[in-house]
């Protein structure tokens, strides 16, 4: 059973989950009614995701000498006014702003609230109480964008966004009934922590995560014009498609940490990112076949959000200096490959090019996250055999 003090973690999860995955299901509805293009309204995949990569680090940094469970507080109430704003905003540019706005609390509350999860959980548990809140983010993707996305597709893209806000409101009030009171690092020294800054492998890291993630995201930001223009469903199975997906992404949580306990998180990031390129390519002979596309909602999914784990893991090995830190950087990482997917995918689209043109850039932000992971083993190598020398 889970503990009471976890639970507005998860639904905290939830609501972020939502957020950042709804635009893809009801991209095509927003810029409809906002009298923009496909790839303009990509752009507020990509401002989110911005927002994502200024606040973490940032919110955290500021933050880290407060007590925990009321920082959170701040992040959710943040979380829940720019949402608002997104339901209620008149134009494309108040709406690009909110989303980067609604971006900003994103990575902070995953990286504050995992060492809140450590803390609360039984002894022993620690691992499943960070589980429990990551747990929220993908069954977002199950249930909550799914039902987002059909309500935005039949009656408004804004209602998705109350939907939102009405969630963040609630996690608020959640976390100030069921989390208990957390003492703060009086020591922390945001100049301090940004030394892990200095390590190259750490950089490495990043880069694996923003570039070759953005894979996924260039495929996922325009999957619902690729379904309805090129394998030919109808505009109301999008919601069942995004379903599916969200079951794949589940999946992939729970087997990518399975992975990385097996095998070094390098060589587990390597496997899935090689794996990922198949599934891109295959993907790009295969749009205009409904069964196929059914499948690879499912898979590309389950492959990326498999990857958190691991990478996940790779940057805490890499900032031991500042753990919180490095925990939310990788979802700094993450959201840099969602604005870079988001953009880089929507060019060709810009060009004249079809909607398979996209899963093209996808494939080679992955292969390119391949190559790099090559380059962190190799330098690990070379790092283990001077080791060996000296002694």
């Amino acid at each position: 059973m889970i503990k009471k003090s976890l639970v507005p973690l998860a639904l905290g999860g939830f609501g972020i989950g939502m957020t950042e995955f709804v635009m893809m299901g009801i991209l095509p509805d927003v810029a409809r009614n906002l009298s923009i293009t496909i790839p303009q309204a990509g752009y507020l995949i990509s401002a989110y995701a911005l927002g994502v990569v200024v606040g973490a680090p940032i919110l955290v940094g500021g933050l880290a000498r407060y007590a925990p469970n009321k920082v959170l507080m701040l992040f959710m109430l943040l979380f829940t006014v720019f949402n608002g704003m997104s339901a209620l905003s008149p134009n494309f540019g108040l709406l690009l702003a909110s989303r980067f706005l609604a971006g900003l609390p994103h990575g902070a509350f995953f990286g504050v609230g995992a060492v809140v999860a450590a803390r609360v959980a039984d002894e022993g548990k620690a691992a499943a109480a960070m589980a429990t809140m990551f747990a929220g983010l993908t069954l977002a993707n199950v249930a909550g964008v799914p039902i987002a996305t059909f309500v935005g597709h039949h009656a408004s893209w804004r209602l998705a966004f109350v939907m939102v806000a009405m969630i963040g409101a609630l996690t608020l009030w959640s976390l100030k009934r069921f989390l208990p009171h957390i003492e703060g690092n009086r020591q922390a020294n945001l100049l301090r922590d940004l030394r892990i800054f200095r390590n190259p492998s750490l950089w490495l890291g990043l880069a694996i995560t923003s570039i070759g993630t953005g894979g996924f995201f260039a495929w996922f930001s325009y999957i619902a014009p690729l379904l309805t223009e090129v394998s030919g469903f109808a505009p109301g199975s999008i919601p069942l498609i995004m379903t599916v997906a969200g079951v794949g992404m589940t999946v992939g949580v729970v087997s990518g940490g399975r992975l990385a306990d097996r095998v070094p998180a390098e060589k587990a990031v390597l496997i899935l990112l090689a794996t990922m390129v198949v599934l891109l390519y295959l993907n790009v002979l295969l749009a205009q076949s409904q069964p196929a596309m059914l499948f690879f909602a499912f898979a590309v999914g389950a492959n990326a959000l498999a990857l958190g784990p691991p990478i996940q893991v790779l940057l805490i090995r890499q900032s031991r200096e500042a753990e919180m830190l490095g925990s939310s950087l990788g979802q700094s990482g993450f959201n840099i490959g969602n604005a870079t997917g988001a953009f880089l995918g929507g060019l060709p689209l810009t060009l004249g090019y079809g909607y398979t043109a996209p899963l093209q850039v996808a494939a080679a932000l992955a292969l390119s996250g391949v190559v790099l992971t090559l380059i962190l083993l190799a330098r690990q190598r070379r790092a283990g055999a001077g080791a060996q020398a000296v002694t």
